[in-house]
Parts: structure tokens; C-alpha cells; sequence
């Protein structure tokens, strides 16, 4: 019996981590250095690298929400909250406003679905919702919706991520979504513990027979931008890719094409074959890079901090944005923001 083992964890994102029988695995144990498009650049401090200005609003738009649903801290959107708590200590905050680079609004607005303040685009959002600022788990509504109005100048920092979508600007910085580092501790798994299964799914298939909200959800599975990616990564599952346009975490700094593998939607008929056809030496590789700490820790936000973690690896992203081009703000007078402008919903008041 062979002791690879696939592990699929949802629909769109499959993944799968083939073991060796444990004589040739212990031989490949070694990691390799990740480089992604931008560089080696998982291990870069963003110290020093830029400063952050954090706006000190009232409570009611982070604190009181938290006191309203305390799930916001565990659920997949968290990354808001725990990047708030993050910047508020991390030594790139600064207090004067006229030498940041950078200037961070702290609404939770995943946690409670209310518009940001607007500000230019040097300021930016974490947005972590099933479709970014269009702010609907449903596709077809937040295609109807759009990015909020308020939130279109700004640089969004988001979990969800779709190339020639209407709910990804230009310029976004795509982040894993949260996944409790605690949790993910308690299950890991040693490299050396044997693996008996080949194909491992994870996840949940609806139609318009059994989807609850009577239309198709995430293309009929549950959504790509699910923790379990993030859970595949960390377990040491080589990254199965089935869907179209997606764009992946920290796409500059991570190279998926190296790690994963990646199958087109048409092409699912075939997976077995698709699978079973790779290389072995390909497949160790993979493993090797996976391997790398960076890697897995780059997919995480731990509490504490730790280097080259999700945290990090936002601030990184947004220091290669540097210098900002001149046209990012706005000249003595000039107003481009209408507060009255989308969905008449979303101007409830506080």
C-alpha cells in the first residue's frame, strides 16, 4: 500500500502531501529557502522599513463591537482585530502622523458591516470578509455592491482574492485568513509520523437543492479563502489549487507555483490521473519548501507577534509599496469621496 496521502480541504482548494515510505522521507527532511516573485523576501524585518500612524478612534468602532460578538475573535476574519492589537505595539508605529508612511484606520468592519471613514491612498483597511469591501458572503450581491464607495482610494488588505473581479482593486495585498495558531499547534503533526492516506477532503458541497440560501455558494463549495488552506500549509500538504483567477496569499513573497499544484477547473474529471502522474522528485521538493519555517509561519498570526509571521509579512507588502507615487494624495481643497454615495443600508447610523 502506497503511504502518500492527499489531502484536499475543500473544493476550490485542494491540497495533498504525498509521503515516501519513512526510510527515503528522513533523507529529505531539509528545507529549502523560498523565493517568490519579489524576491527573497519572507524573512525580511519590516523594521525601519516604514512607519505606521494608527488613529486612536472612539470605542465604538472596535472595542464595544468586540463586546457586542466576542466570536469576532475567533472566526476566520479576525486577522482585523489581531492586526489592530498588533500595530498598536509593533516598533513601526509611530505617533507623528507627518513622518508616517502609512495610516491605519482601526474599524472593525467585518466584525460589524458599517462603512470605514474614507482617507486617501496612502491609508489602508483590513478587510477581511468572504468578498473583501463589497461586504456580502453572497457572490452574486457583492457583484452588485461593489468595494464600498468610502474604501475605493484606499490600499485593502484582504482575504479574499479573485483576478478580474469586481470585489479585488488594484494594488490589494491578498493575506491568509485566520486560522487560531493555538488550535493549529495542538493537531501538528511530526514529519516523521506516517501517513497512510492518499486523498484527504475537507469541506462541504452545496447545490440549489441544499444550499440554504437557495443559490449557489463559493461556486458550489465552501469558500477558497477558507482557513484550510492555511491549515494544509501548516500540516506540511502540498497545496492543491483548483480554482480559476485565484490569487493566493502574499502572492509576491510566496511562490505557489513552486509549493502547489495547480489544476484547472475543467481539468477536475482528470485529478487522479493529474495527481498520480507527478514526479517523485517534484513532490519532494515541494515538501522541502513546505518545510521552511517561513513558510508556515508567514500563514499564521500568533499572539504574541513572532518574525516573519502574517503580521510581518503585511507590513512587508506594504513597504515594497514605497515610495508613494505623488497622485496617492490629495492637493489643499480637493474632495473625492462622496459620504452620501452606495447602498442606502450602509449609512445607518452608529
Amino acid at each position: 500500500m502506497r503511504s502518500w496521502i492527499w489531502v484536499l480541504p475543500v473544493v476550490l482548494y485542494f491540497a495533498f502531501c504525498l509521503r515516501i515510505e519513512a526510510s527515503k522521507f528522513h533523507r529529505t527532511q531539509q528545507t529549502e529557502r523560498i523565493s517568490g516573485s519579489a524576491g527573497d523576501v519572507l524573512e525580511d524585518d519590516p523594521v525601519g522599513r516604514l512607519k505606521v500612524f494608527v488613529y486612536e478612534l472612539p470605542s465604538k468602532y472596535n472595542k464595544k463591537i468586540l463586546q457586542k460578538d466576542s466570536r469576532c475573535l475567533t472566526h476566520m476574519f479576525a486577522a482585523e482585530i489581531y492586526m489592530h492589537r498588533f500595530l498598536l505595539s509593533s516598533p513601526v508605529r509611530t505617533l507623528n502622523p507627518e513622518e508616517a508612511d502609512w495610516f491605519y484606520t482601526p474599524v472593525y468592519a467585518t466584525c460589524d458591516l458599517t462603512p470605514n471613514e474614507p482617507r486617501g491612498a496612502d491609508h489602508f483597511f483590513i478587510v477581511p470578509h468572504d468578498f473583501g469591501a463589497c461586504f456580502h458572503y453572497q457572490e452574486e450581491k457583492a457583484i452588485e455592491r461593489g468595494i464600498l464607495p468610502l474604501l475605493q482610494r484606499a490600499t485593502l488588505v484582504q482575504t479574499f482574492g479573485q483576478r478580474n473581479h469586481v470585489c479585488l482593486k488594484d494594488g490589494s495585498i491578498t493575506i491568509p485568513p485566520y486560522a487560531p495558531p493555538q488550535k493549529m499547534q495542538t493537531h501538528f503533526i511530526p514529519p516523521s509520523t506516517p501517513r497512510s492516506i492518499f486523498v484527504y477532503f475537507r469541506g462541504l458541497f452545496y447545490d440549489v437543492g441544499n444550499d440554504p440560501e437557495g443559490g449557489y455558494y463559493a461556486r458550489g463549495a465552501r469558500a477558497s479563502w477558507s482557513p484550510r488552506l492555511v491549515e494544509a500549509v501548516v500540516f506540511g500538504c502540498i497545496p492543491v489549487i483548483i480554482a480559476d483567477d485565484i490569487v493566493l496569499p502574499f502572492a509576491d513573497a510566496i511562490p505557489w507555483e513552486d509549493i502547489g499544484v495547480f489544476v484547472a477547473e475543467k481539468d477536475v474529471p482528470n485529478l487522479d490521473t493529474i495527481l498520480t502522474s507527478i514526479p517523485i522528485d517534484e513532490i519532494l521538493r515541494k515538501q522541502r519548501l513546505l518545510g521552511n519555517p517561513s513558510m508556515k509561519q508567514a500563514m499564521l498570526f500568533p499572539q504574541p507577534s513572532q518574525p516573519r509571521d502574517a503580521f510581518h509579512q503585511i507590513l512587508n507588502g506594504l513597504a515594497r509599496k514605497l515610495p508613494h507615487d505623488k497622485s496617492v494624495y490629495l492637493k489643499p481643497g480637493e474632495k473625492i469621496l462622496n459620504w452620501t454615495a452606495g447602498p442606502v443600508g450602509d449609512l445607518k447610523p452608529w
